[in-house]
């Protein structure tokens, strides 16, 4: 069946069928969070792991000495995200060098190559100039980052959460020019082929044991920037026609979900050595965001104005989770525990603060550069959103 034929399927109709009847029931279909305290996921790397990186990139450290400093860094990094009360730990990507070309460049089909232009963020900063190309068949056929996952949860005794890019990663940054005509010569066989394959990603996983798995979603955030739109259109993309096919490319990829799995979904505007790329609230995909794709946990960056108010969470319905992202990674100054307290109970005149959780706005290190503030700073973040989530709910 094709992308667009699978959106007007009875598949979709029942999940939307399901879907309704779940806001009927309200608290009695309330995904329960493991923790009311989060982070999104990636952390700073420490400095003995720059270190082993750059031998290994340098031809001095072997791949198994470097698998050996990312296996006991990832362990304190673990150790202390236990020790400050956090319920729901991630391995800090401390494997990866992007939060999503690691992963994507190991689809079937799909090759980094060097690019002419690299993205631009505000602030002068530059992605290193290299993006994803489709150049075969997309599948995912071997268990790609399934050993990261594995091992931690093998050194952890809280909730160990997996983060992924959402498969509109594999889209946005270099659009129709970066998928090989000659393989997919109709993008709808790309969407469907790429949807089929997260499903198997979410299989394995699945199989693995991850019970909490978080899809970094940037690109619908993305879109809520008229800016963005100029630019796409630009470069020969349909804003409107991404805003439809995201959605659905989504729903195909969690349409195999599997049971027991809590779907998160990060959304953020760009977070590169402390500077960002879009900017606009989350009004015009609020309603599909919040009642079309089928997820549990939205984690919502909310760190500056860039982001809006709080006003489209009334479409949050019941049975869902929103994890406010109310403390910066962007920069070192501590919040104010009153401040982030006051913000919280704005956020809960429009969505019932029983539906809420804290956390960062993003990750530290979306990639191994990082962000322009110390570990210390960051580890001290991480302790107040801790601190503020166990004033709020009696519990971290």
């Amino acid at each position: 069946m094709s992308f667009l034929l699978w959106v007007a399927s009875g598949r979709l109709f029942q999940y939307n069928l399901r879907h309704r009847k779940a806001i009927g029931k309200g608290r009695e279909t309330m995904v329960q969070l493991p923790s009311r305290a989060h982070h999104v996921g990636s952390l700073l790397r420490p400095e003995a792991l720059k270190a082993a990186r750059a031998q290994h990139a340098a031809g001095t450290l072997s791949a198994e000495q470097l698998r050996e400093v990312e296996d006991r860094c990832i362990e304190e990094a673990i150790r202390r995200q236990e020790a400050i009360g956090l319920r729901v730990v991630t391995d800090g990507e401390y494997r990866r060098a992007f939060w999503h070309y690691d992963f994507l460049a190991g689809l079937d089909g799909v090759e980094m190559v060097p690019v002419e232009t690299p993205v631009q963020f505000r602030g002068g900063q530059q992605l290193r100039p290299v993006a994803p190309a489709v150049t075969g068949k997309l599948d995912y056929t071997r268990p790609h980052m399934v050993d990261h996952f594995t091992f931690l949860r093998d050194h952890t005794r809280q909730t160990p959460k997996q983060t992924l890019p959402s498969p509109t990663a594999l889209h946005y940054r270099g659009g129709r020019k970066a998928i090989s005509t000659a393989v997919y010569p109709d993008l709808e066989a790309f969407f469907d082929d790429l949807g089929r394959a997260y499903q198997k990603v979410l299989a394995a996983f699945a199989q693995a044991g991850c019970t909490f798995l978080q899809l970094d979603e940037v690109y619908l955030a993305y879109l809520c920037d008229p800016q963005q739109h100029e630019e796409l259109r630009r470069r020969g993309e349909d804003p409107q026609y991404l805003l439809q096919a995201y959605p659905r490319l989504i729903n195909l990829a969690l349409a195999e979900r599997p049971a027991g799995m809590t779907l998160g979904m990060h959304l953020c505007r760009g977070n590169f050595r402390s500077s960002w790329i879009a900017q606009g609230g989350y009004e015009p995909i609020a309603e599909v965001l919040f009642n079309t794709l089928n997820v549990d946990v939205y984690f919502l960056e909310y760190d500056t104005e860039r982001a809006g108010g709080f006003e489209p969470l009334r479409f949050v319905p019941p049975g869902k989770a929103v994890v406010l992202g109310l403390v910066t990674t962007k920069t070192g100054e501590l919040e104010d525990k009153d401040f982030l307290k006051r913000r919280i109970e704005a956020a809960a005149r429009y969505v019932p603060l029983e539906q809420l959780a804290l956390s960062p706005q993003c990750g530290f290190a979306s990639t191994e550069e990082g962000n322009l503030l110390s570990e210390a700073e960051q580890w001290a973040k991480l302790e107040r959103v801790v601190e503020v989530a166990q004033d709020v709910w009696g519990t971290p």
